[in-house]
């Protein structure tokens, strides 16, 4: 019994010795206690929590006193290694090689084992966990084997205690002794065995062990000092000396540090760690629920709010908002802060409160405190002859003979105690309103429970408000009571989480990746967010602009802040024998199957269920469903990283394997309809191989259903991943459907002319000469020409065109056929050879299925060949002299875009039925059309369509003769097809911008614009609407100079090469300006028989514009 005696005082559990010893519990019953034994003993919940830790750490093999020292009050040694945030805390014995010297082994081995053991009980007490005994040295951990939210301030707390108890320790001639401590916190390794037999031990891999070796160098005789990583944890919690930046052995850059003096004299967690609040959000509802119930409390109708919500939702800083609102007002404010160290510390929060308002420091002396306190109570009782006594004890307080001792038996100095204490507060309360506040109730002591009954018993007859605040697994015992209303406070809607990031960015914006990154991992929880923000701002991932961030290197995977990792953890931790399965489920996603973690797990389903049902108990995951079709989620995206990041990259991998090869084997409809996550799997499983081919497989199906952002993502991390497989044939294969897919959705989002188009095509096409694939290379080819068409480079475009017709007669292919003369009618179209461009698209409409055509989509130029030679015969239509038919043409490119049901080639349609209605000059008509086609390219992110949307409600705007607004739209229309690198016919936009700067008096401006037309089209050889651009270059001559002689010179260019080219919508405008011309210059007979041959060739269209202005005209001169 003396070592059960013994190894209770080291837990600081002697008042439990008299128990353990009447029931004859010895070390071989330890072992075998359960928590009802311990709860039968008469130990409360937190001695038990103790024990129980204590238990689980003592070696099975060496249950002894002499053994157990070492881990006293940590829990079972994880025997997996893990990856963790580890606080580390090395203690040093001073001048143990001088005593050595002197003393006998016999006493040294005395006086060490007394030092190891008063060292290791302060340890046990703030439940870290002894790793090693080193002679004079001492390492131990907080955060491993089981993490707290607060390790690095229970680390701290331990060495404080630590040195004050070595300090308590003498040599067997009365010396004194004196420990050195440092310590440091960051990511490790650990759970390793190293060594065999006896000298096996749990070991730590990182700097972190090292560092704290050399902030222990550092250190003076019965000093504490700690590193960087500690000191973010706790700073504002300890009074603590900068010691610099100092240069270390084994640390490349110099490292700062700092020496703790104490703890810091500040009233609650909430201060000390976040200082100066940021301002209140999305919490107004609740603070005027408090600004109500105080007005009721003020008014003599006592009020209780019991305030729950999860760690970080906001509880304090609501609180301090209401303390902000009434900081005008005369009231009396009692705060009192529970500890989670004080668990059996009998009204510890009152002792503290009743120091503060004393107004007590530790340097005053007994008689100052006397006074002191004496001074507080006449504030509120009328006889403080009886109560300073009672309280002085209370405050351990020396009365100095000043009272005459109260003869109490303990129950009745207690009962006494607590009535004293309600008198007081109803004494503050009759001077004025009383604002009280006790948080963290989940730690409360048992004795300011009873007190806190007692009062609330009474509460609803005095002025005051009590707050309580706790988390959700605290169970409050007043809701029933009228006057207790209770709060919950709900998660952060998206908008108010931004509006955090903003006001922690000071203002400044960050880029909306990192802003939609940091949202998505915190989910509303404020303290997330703003901890998460802070991270972001000082990791050097953004470059700070002036009044924004940008980012200054692909933005990574965002690590968990170390504030939030030992509170993630500690989560995890109170689950260690499921801790796993959860491990399990994070490797999985956010959400698994209960079916797929039995796969991977390879338990049964009744152990499964049990272990899950566990979690769900925890509040660590939600369930959906009835298992084994059951889903869970993880309550919050940081606890499944924290779940996730704790295991060794090789153990994930080893996980991720598993999870691919299951869901490969299994589950077929996963495989089908979300190939990105076997691809993600494989790939995080260390299978590059099968991940490519996935990750091919999800870029494909995203194409296909237009989700190009997905598409782009999943293209661009098989490329990434291709690049480390060997330099195979299938390697190579792999690549090049990478490329030119990825090719393809680049078209539709970035526009044909985009540099990334040229380039995923000219690396298809190098592999497939490589390899000798014909069909490959016909794919890159066509799209290379697609390219150099947009861009404008029409030769060159030609010339693949060329190639790529020629490949596919020589292979047969009706596919390679059609997507050969797809390539050709768009591109002899835009060169002005427009009975080429009739032959090609002849083929097209005669040759083309879409139940067989359509697939051609997503393997070439991402739209449907089908709709496009029907949108280029439109136009081509309406140029020939037909703009009825081109009409209807179009709207049968239409139908079929919306069978086939492909956003692109939808928005194509929707483009060119606004074009032709333009071409037409009906803008009303026309913005019909744009609408839909605008609409589609914002959904889907086309860009190309985008720009030409705007530009097309310029020229809209500008027919209808809102020439300002018009204009203003086509510019930056212009603007944006410019910079995407896009030239075909760029000509013809630049020549309606002319026409409607000359409309609105600025001929002067549109000039330039038609010379820069003029010289696109010379640059390239293109006669595309060239007569057009002549024409409007007569008018802005004549706008600019009515008797411009070189005006009809240009009206007869157009006119000549409009006949040549038999674009007879083009031959009627010229002869419609030059006819103009000639009746204006008297001339009415030349301008008759000009026009007249032309009008009536038109057997259709006559109600649109041009044809009426014609018959106008030619009316006037009858």
């Amino acid at each position: 019994m003396p070592e059960i005696a013994s190894w209770l005082a080291r837990l600081g559990l002697d008042k439990y010795i008299e128990a353990f010893s009447a029931n004859e519990v010895d070390f071989d019953a330890l072992r075998h206690l359960t928590e009802d034994d311990l709860r039968e003993l008469g130990l409360p919940v937190g001695p038990r929590r103790k024990v129980l830790a204590a238990i689980s750490a003592l070696d099975d093999d060496t249950m002894s006193p002499a053994s157990s020292v070492s881990a006293p009050g940590s829990a079972a040694p994880v025997r997996e290694a893990e990856r963790r945030q580890l606080t580390v805390v090395f203690i040093d014995l001073v001048g143990s090689t001088e005593l050595s010297q002197r003393l006998d082994p016999e006493e040294m081995r005395d006086v060490i084992r007394a030092y190891q053991s008063a060292v290791s009980a302060e340890i046990a007490r703030y439940e870290g966990f002894v790793a090693k005994l080193m002679g004079d040295g001492v390492l131990a951990y907080f955060g491993w084997p089981r993490a707290h939210e607060d390790d690095a301030e229970r680390a701290v707390r331990a060495s404080l205690a630590a040195t004050a108890a070595t300090a308590s320790q003498t040599t067997p001639s009365g010396e004194p002794l004196a420990a050195r401590i440092g310590i440091a916190t960051g990511l490790v390794v650990v759970g390793d065995l190293v060594g065999e037999g006896s000298a096996q031990e749990e070991a730590v891999v990182g700097e972190t062990p090292n560092l704290a070796a050399r902030m222990q160098a550092l250190a003076e005789p019965n000093t504490v000092v700690i590193a960087g990583g500690t000191h973010r944890l706790v700073v504002g919690l300890f009074d603590m000396i900068d010691l610099g930046h100092r240069q270390l052995k084994g640390f490349a850059t110099p490292i700062r540090a700092w020496r703790i003096i104490g703890e810091a004299d500040t009233e609650g967690r909430f201060d000390a760690l976040h200082g100066v609040a940021t301002p209140l959000v999305g919490r107004s509802e609740e603070l005027e629920l408090l600004l109500q119930r105080w007005q009721q409390a003020r008014a003599g109708n006592g009020q209780a709010v019991l305030l729950s919500g999860e760690p970080g939702i906001g509880k304090s800083r609501l609180i301090a908002a209401l303390e902000e609102r009434l900081s005008a007002e005369p009231h009396a404010r009692l705060r009192y802060f529970c500890s989670p160290y004080h668990l059996n510390s009998a009204l510890y929060p009152v002792i503290k409160q009743l120091e503060r308002a004393a107004g007590l420091v530790r340097s005053d002396s007994s008689e100052t405190k006397l006074d002191k306190l004496q001074t507080l109570l006449g504030q509120a009782v009328p006889d403080i002859a009886e109560t300073v006594p009672l309280l002085a004890e209370l405050l351990s307080i020396d009365t100095l003979g000043r009272y005459a001792p109260l003869k109490l038996t303990p129950q009745a100095r207690k009962s006494r105690t607590l009535t004293t204490l309600l008198q007081l507060l109803e004494g503050f309360a009759a001077r004025q309103p009383v604002l009280m506040i006790i948080e963290d109730a989940h730690w409360i002591d048992p004795t300011t429970s009873e007190w806190l009954d007692m009062l609330i018993d009474g509460l609803q007859s005095v002025p005051v408000l009590l707050i309580i605040t706790f988390r959700p697994e605290f169970k409050p015992r007043w809701t029933p009571l009228s006057y207790v209303t209770a709060v919950s406070l709900r998660r952060l809607d998206h908008g108010q989480g931004s509006a955090i990031v903003d006001r922690v960015a000071g203002g400044k914006m960050l880029p909306t990746d990192v802003r939609n990154q940091i949202l998505a991992k915190t989910e509303g929880v404020p303290l997330f967010v703003e901890e998460l923000t802070k991270t972001v701002l000082e990791s050097g991932l953004l470059t700070d602009e002036g009044d924004h961030y940008v980012l200054s290197r692909t933005l990574p995977f965002l690590a968990i802040p170390s504030t939030l990792h030992d509170s993630l953890m500690a989560r995890l931790d109170r689950l260690a024998p499921v801790k796993e399965v959860a491990q399990i489920g994070a490797c999985i996603g956010r959400v698994f199957q209960h079916r797929l973690l039995a796969a991977v797990t390879g338990y049964d389903n009744a152990r499964l269920e049990g272990i899950l049902q566990q979690l769900e108990k925890s509040e660590l995951v939600f369930r959906r469903g009835v298992p084994p079709e059951a889903t869970y989620t993880f309550k919050h995206a940081l606890v499944q990283d924290t779940a996730y990041q704790s295991l060794l990259k090789s153990r994930r991998q080893h996980i991720h394997a598993s999870i691919a090869s299951e869901l490969e084997a299994q589950f077929r409809e996963i495989v089908e309809a979300e190939p990105e996550t076997l691809a993600y799997h494989y790939a995080a499983g260390g299978l590059p191989q099968q991940a490519v081919d996935f990750w091919l497989k999800a870029g494909q199906q995203a194409l296909k259903r237009s989700a190009h952002p997905e598409a782009i993502a999943n293209l661009g991390k098989g490329l990434e991943l291709v690049a480390s497989l060997p330099d195979a044939e299938s390697r190579l294969r792999q690549e090049i459907h990478l490329q030119t897919a990825l090719g393809v959705t680049m078209m539709a989002t970035r526009g044909f002319a985009a540099p990334e188009v040229l380039q995923a095509f000219s690396e298809a096409r190098t592999l497939a000469e490589k390899l000798g694939d014909t069909d490959q290379l016909f794919v890159a080819l066509c799209g290379e020409a697609s390219y150099h068409m947009i861009s404008g480079n029409l030769p060159a475009a030609d010339e693949l065109g060329l190639q790529c017709l020629d490949l596919a007669r020589a292979s047969g292919h009706q596919a390679l056929l059609i997507e050969a003369h797809h390539r050709q009618w768009a591109t002899k179209y835009y060169i002005g050879d427009y009975t080429a461009a009739e032959h090609h698209l002849d083929y097209g409409i005669a040759t083309y299925d879409p139940d067989r055509d359509h697939r051609l989509t997503y393997i070439y130029t991402g739209h449907d060949p089908g709709v496009c030679c029907r949108n280029f015969s439109a136009l081509m239509l309406w140029l020939r002299g037909y703009p009825d038919q081109a009409l209807v043409r179009c709207q049968e490119a239409v139908t079929l875009a919306e069978r086939v049901s492909h956003p692109f080639t939808m928005a194509m349609a929707q483009s060119i039925l606004t074009d032709l209605h333009l071409l037409r000059r009906e803008p009303a008509e026309g913005r019909r059309y744009l609408d839909k086609s605008i609409a589609l390219s914002k959904e889907f992110g086309l860009r190309r369509e985008m720009s030409e949307g705007r530009f097309q409600l310029g020229w809209a705007l500008a027919e209808e003769g809102h020439w300002v607004e018009g204009i203003r739209e086509m510019r930056e229309g212009l603007a944006a097809i410019t910079a995407m690198g896009a030239g075909a016919g760029l000509q013809h936009n630049l020549c309606v911008l002319a026409r409607a700067c000359g409309e609105c008096g600025g001929a002067s401006e549109g000039l330039p614009l038609l010379d820069r037309a003029l010289n696109i089209v010379a640059e390239f050889g293109s006669k595309h609407l060239v007569p057009e651009l002549f024409r409007t270059k007569g008018e802005l001559l004549l706008q600019q100079n009515p008797q411009d002689d070189t005006a009809e010179s240009w009206f007869r260019k157009a006119l000549i090469l409009a006949c040549d080219q038999g674009t007879k919508s083009l031959e009627l405008r010229a002869a419609l300006s030059l006819a103009r011309l000639c009746h204006a210059r008297d001339r009415d007979g030349e301008a008759r028989d000009l026009l007249t041959p032309v009008y009536a060739w038109f057997t259709e269209g006559l109600d649109t514009r041009d044809l009426v202005e014609a018959k106008e005209l030619l009316d006037q001169f009858r």
